[in-house]
């Protein structure tokens, strides 16, 4: 039923596909430190998704079978099954592709225009690259929040698989246009969203902040007012630039600046405009509202600490292990108790924070991470010896690679923290 997480095959196929015609054409869309940051908060949102998935599916479908407008009034219910089964089940499925993309257009248009929806939504635009990463780069919260804006399609009764299946295929749309490799594309541009539609979307220039907020349909910024066509290349990135690769502070960081805020201010009625005013807005006390700066690709200076050689080497090698670990987590997440789930979060939220820190030099990361290692000795030897179930090859293959890792480590020629 999880389109997206079936589909991720296909995102790593088309991202090579991208790097190699950006090395082709001469072009740097690609940094090693900002991809894996990307991928990492994929990573996280993919783990965290689980259960925020499984909640917002659960309640969709029991609205849809207990409040919907069918169980109030003698209304014919959706045609579903399969969409080639008839003409009118076609016809049901793609009504509910357009209602579906509709509700994401206004979930995405007030996740930039209120503060509280804003600091979920921001992960996906702290990058100052513009690539097929970026499109992965998910915040593991902003779900708690957008589940909501789905919910008229429960009222109206659409059947939960419709929607799930409509849904991921929306966000697997969304995925291509993420791209500088794609010009424009005559007609389409007219009523599909775009690469060069989406590329406004995510540049920090004044002219470009708060446009085309469209899914698959640009028709819907066109309608509501809020289309801008691509005239130069944006800047991309933050209008307060994020300097980290840390997904975690990636995650929070704009919750902290909310609750700082609100703290600071005096009055009720700017505390609650800081959490539900636009993220720009600022109460008087604290300077007023935020003024956008103009900017250019020729002034604006990206965020690129550069780690030794070997620390890079590292982060990759660690990186593309725990990715590979995620991704046998998710297969079996079905058949593993919650407990299990939530120590395999942990570990990999630490895992991924470490290297995102290694990344930009950070001294205090070093102990941290052989403590990673060190417990990951430990728990393979204990598996290994004690749990004989468990297929011996693997765990023998992971107890090698942590102590591999940890000899690694702690010969790398230039420690975190200190420049080469």
């Amino acid at each position: 039923m999880d389109v997206v997480a079936a589909s991720i095959p296909l995102f790593f196929a088309l991202i090579g596909i991208e790097l190699g015609v950006s090395k082709i054409r001469g072009r740097a869309s690609y940094r090693l430190s900002d991809s894996i940051s990307d991928l990492s908060l994929g990573i996280l949102s993919q783990l965290t998704g689980l259960g925020i998935t499984l909640m917002t599916y659960a309640l969709f479908a029991w609205v849809s079978a207990n409040l919907s407008v069918q169980q109030l009034f003698p209304l014919p219910s959706w045609p579903s099954g399969s969409p080639w089964r008839s003409a009118a089940a076609f016809a049901s499925w793609a009504t509910v592709f357009v209602l579906v993309d509709l509700c994401y257009y206004w979930s995405h248009r007030l996740s930039h225009r209120v503060h509280i929806l804003w600091a979920g939504h921001v992960v996906h635009h702290s990058s100052e690259e513009y690539n097929l990463t970026v499109a992965l780069r998910q915040s593991s919260l902003h779900g708690l929040f957008t589940w909501a804006f789905y919910m008229p399609l429960a009222l109206l009764g659409v059947p939960w698989v419709m929607f799930a299946v409509c849904h991921g295929l929306n966000l697997i749309y969304q995925f291509w246009i993420h791209t500088r490799e794609v010009g424009r594309l005559g007609p389409l541009e007219w009523f599909m969203n775009t690469p060069s539609h989406h590329r406004v979307h995510h540049g920090v220039n004044p002219k470009y902040q708060d446009r085309n907020y469209a899914g698959v349909f640009i028709l819907w910024d066109r309608l509501f007012g809020s289309f801008t066509p691509e005239e130069e290349e944006p800047v991309y990135g933050l209008t307060i630039p994020l300097k980290t690769w840390n997904p975690l502070w990636a995650n929070v960081h704009v919750f902290v600046d909310i609750a700082k805020q609100a703290a600071a201010t005096e009055r009720w009625r700017d505390k609650l405009g800081v959490i539900f005013g636009p993220p720009a807005w600022r109460p008087a006390d604290l300077g007023g509202p935020v003024r956008i700066p103009e900017v250019t690709a020729a002034t604006f200076e990206k965020y690129n600490p550069e780690p030794a050689t070997s620390v890079k080497w590292y982060a990759l090698v660690q990186f593309v292990a725990v990715l590979l670990g995620t991704l046998v987590a998710l297969k079996a997440a079905d058949h593993l108790p919650p407990w299990q789930l939530a120590v395999i979060v942990f570990y990999v939220a630490l895992s991924l924070s470490n290297l995102g820190s290694l990344l930009e030099n950070a001294s205090w990361v070093r102990a941290l991470e052989i403590a990673r290692l060190v417990t990951l000795i430990a728990v393979a030897a204990v598996l290994l010896f004690g749990f004989p179930r468990f297929d011996v090859r693997v765990i023998a293959g992971v107890e090698i690679f942590a102590i591999g890792s940890l000899v690694w480590f702690l010969r790398l020629p230039c420690a975190p923290g200190q420049h080469r």
